[in-house]
């Protein structure tokens, strides 16, 4: 029990530092062993796919570093097409070359697009997709099968999450799950039950995740 607690303490610190580092700035069904499959039975299914197609439907997501976008300009297919966001921030199309579309909205980027169109195609009509998001992540780490970074997709949860590292080991704590979150600056602890939110006894713990977030499984 009392090298439980050091574990945590020691994971807990080098949580802090990750996080700061995130907030400025991701997956597969669980593959339980047989005594694990127990803790996983009835949770949250298959968590989100790294490379899946997974629309993001809130209109003030701001677009980030090797995001991919589906552009779409109506009835003109040599433009239209699936661009991955550049580490610089930037899209290549034809006719209009690069577009800085990292910090912008999708009906900000969509707005930029249709007026540089507007040299070549008559009133241009521009629809922007964020399909894939792979600039903003969330970490799981401790008593998982699969600690690591994955990517936030669109209201992702704990459990999503969760499903996406492969489930527990035989040894984690799944009621003292903790979520480490960084606000203005500052560690926020956030308790999470594993039994409490498969159960629905306590639907309201499932909490959205936030970039940056990490959890940790004891």
């Amino acid at each position: 029990m009392k090298s439980g607690k050091i574990l945590l303490i020691a994971v807990l610190s080098m949580v802090f530092a990750a996080g700061i580092c995130a907030q400025g700035s991701a997956a597969a069904a669980p593959q339980a062993n047989s005594e694990s499959t127990a803790k996983n039975a009835g949770s949250a299914g298959p968590g989100p796919q790294s490379g899946a197609l997974v629309p993001i439907d809130d209109p003030n997501y701001t677009i980030g570093p090797e995001d991919e976008l589906n552009i779409n300009v109506w009835k003109e297919p040599e433009v239209t097409r699936m661009v991955p966001v550049r580490p610089d921030g930037k899209i290549s199309l034809p006719l209009i070359n690069d577009v800085q579309a990292a910090g912008l909205t999708p009906m900000q980027l969509r707005k930029e697009l249709q007026e540089r169109l507007k040299k070549f195609i008559a009133e241009p009509q521009v629809t922007v997709i964020v399909t894939k998001i792979n600039s903003q992540r969330v970490f799981v780490v401790g008593e998982v099968m699969r600690a690591g970074s994955f990517a936030l997709v669109s209201n992702m949860n704990a459990l999503q999450a969760l499903s996406s590292a492969g489930g527990f080991t035989q040894f984690a704590n799944v009621k003292k799950i903790r979520i480490v979150r960084m606000e203005n600056g500052k560690q926020i602890i956030i308790p999470f039950n594993y039994k409490d939110a498969v159960s629905g006894k306590h639907p309201e713990g499932n909490v959205l995740l936030k970039p940056g977030d990490t959890i940790v499984v004891p």
